[in-house]
């Protein structure tokens, strides 16, 4: 009977063939092994198309067979699908280094579904096919990525450094923040209970301290009350609308 291969391209030698190959097909077969449990490859992505990653019988080198992917390229006309094998079992750590275009990237098998990582999403995922799909075994779920873009839910931040600006949701400007080197005062914000105000108080290291709110321009600072208050520019005047 001649050998037969598993689904990750282990050769399985009958009894009594390939008489004086065996230690040479058996060298070949621990580095199979070797590079399933924690080999690296790169794999390019096709553009706006499907690749079809297959085993390689009896020989190294098969992206499926290998443990830990870099999926390279630059996506320029459209989305891009790798497929392993319907009968496959194996679970990768893979790397979508792809450009970060405005197309996705799946790993899927032939027949069923698969993972994608969303237009402009790179970085890692760890994928497992239980022989039918290509399952997200969630690594990675709820991180913060350097290059990903997430939304962050009930979680506690403790003293965030915050660079320059803070966007609202459409990424427009909402705050602009300037650094001062060796600041020592500050503003404190500080909520309130029932049937009392927040307030924002002038607060840090010196003894006293005052607010500055300055407009552009000709803008004026204007305080929405039942009063409506308006403060003029020149900080000389207040004017009262009643």
């Amino acid at each position: 009977m001649a050998s037969t291969y598993t689904n990750l391209g282990v050769q399985l030698m009958t009894t009594g063939e390939k008489a004086g190959l065996w230690g040479g097909l058996t060298n070949t077969n621990w580095n199979i092994m070797e590079q399933i449990s924690g080999g690296y490859t790169t794999q390019a992505l096709p553009d706006n198309g499907t690749t079809a990653l297959v085993k390689a019988d009896g020989a190294t080198g098969a992206t499926l067979a290998t443990r830990v992917w870099k999926l390279t390229g630059t996506l320029s006309a459209g989305n891009s699908v790798l497929t392993v094998p319907d009968s496959i079992e194996n679970w990768w750590l893979i790397n979508n280094a792809e450009g970060g275009s405005t197309y996705t990237v799946t790993v899927k098998t032939v027949s069923g579904t698969g993972v994608a990582w969303a237009a402009g999403e790179t970085g890692y995922k760890l994928l497992f096919s239980d022989g039918t799909n290509v399952v997200d075994a969630g690594f990675g779920t709820g991180d913060v990525t350097l290059t990903g873009t997430q939304t962050l839910t009930n979680k506690t931040l403790t003293a965030p450094a915050i660079g320059t600006s803070i966007l609202d949701t459409g990424g427009n400007e909402l705050f602009l923040l300037t650094a001062t080197g060796s600041a020592v005062n500050q503003l404190t914000y500080a909520n309130a209970a029932a049937l009392a105000d927040p307030s924002f108080t002038a607060s840090g290291g010196s003894t006293n301290i005052g607010i500055t709110l300055a407009t552009k321009g000709t803008g004026v600072i204007q305080l929405a009350s039942s009063m409506n208050p308006t403060i003029s520019t020149t900080g000389k005047a207040m004017v009262l609308g009643f």
